[in-house]
């Protein structure tokens, strides 16, 4: 188990962000593996949110699944496969300070994304006219990119908006999509050997405080705007990547 308060005074308030992405406030996980990379190696940061995050997809999967777009499924998820194990051999191969500085280059575009999307209110529209092969194509980006960063949603959305699926159907799809993601990315974790006593005992201490900020989440989107906090969020994403890049460069 990790006893260095540094690690949990970013930990606490990265947990929290995850939580509150699970209750309904979309996107803001994304900041979590990021803030925790300042503290410890990113790999190992994302190994030990990945069994939180597989505790959190339960309540989502359940709640909607009766409403999945399976189509969509069948057509990334192959290549979802196959972006994982690009992210493992990523990580396989390339020093700590490389992976450090992918996971600040994707937390970036993912913020600058987020800012675009908000701002032009969606994806853009001439994807949705793109043939469903195409979808596999951005399954490998959004398996990559959740693989090395656990941010998989940009690529995922850019081409399921376009869909313009039902509120429950895009949640029911997105929570299935990312469930069989982070299942699948067990076992790449596993060979990169993270799945020590030492850190999920970290991840079991964390889980508590994960599922009651998704709990806060869940009441607290539907009494507040969450755009509120979007902007912001977004643009410390930016930032945050900017500085895992110059400190892996420096």
């Amino acid at each position: 188990m990790i006893l260095d308060w540094h690690f949990y005074a970013l930990a606490i308030p990265a947990v929290i962000l995850l939580g509150l992405a699970k209750g309904g406030f979309a996107g803001m996980g994304a900041l979590s593996l990021p803030m925790l990379t300042f503290a410890i190696d990113p790999v190992r940061a994302a190994a030990i949110l990945l069994p939180i995050l597989i505790a959190q997809d339960v309540v989502g999967v359940w709640a909607f699944r009766r409403t999945v777009d399976w189509r969509v499924l069948v057509w990334m998820m192959p290549g979802a496969m196959f972006g994982i194990w690009l992210g493992y051999a990523f990580a396989a191969s390339v020093s700590p300070l490389g992976v450090m500085a992918a996971v600040g280059v994707i937390s970036m575009i993912f913020g600058a994304y987020r800012l675009w999307a908000a701002r032009h209110r969606g994806a853009p529209r001439e994807a949705a006219r793109w043939p469903e092969w195409v979808g596999s194509l951005f399954g490998i980006a959004s398996g990559f990119t959740s693989q090395i960063a656990h941010a998989g949603q940009p690529p995922f959305q850019l081409w399921v908006l376009p869909r313009k699926l039902d509120r429950d159907v895009l949640i029911g799809t997105t929570a299935l999509f990312f469930a069989a993601i982070n299942w699948i990315k067990v076992p790449a974790y596993a060979a990169l050997g993270q799945f020590t006593a030492a850190n999920l005992l970290t991840a079991a201490v964390l889980l508590p405080l994960a599922l009651v900020s998704t709990v806060a989440g869940v009441w607290l989107v539907r009494r507040i705007a969450p755009e509120r906090f979007y902007t912001a969020i977004y643009w410390l994403m930016i930032l945050v990547g900017g500085a895992l890049i110059w400190e892996a460069l420096a």
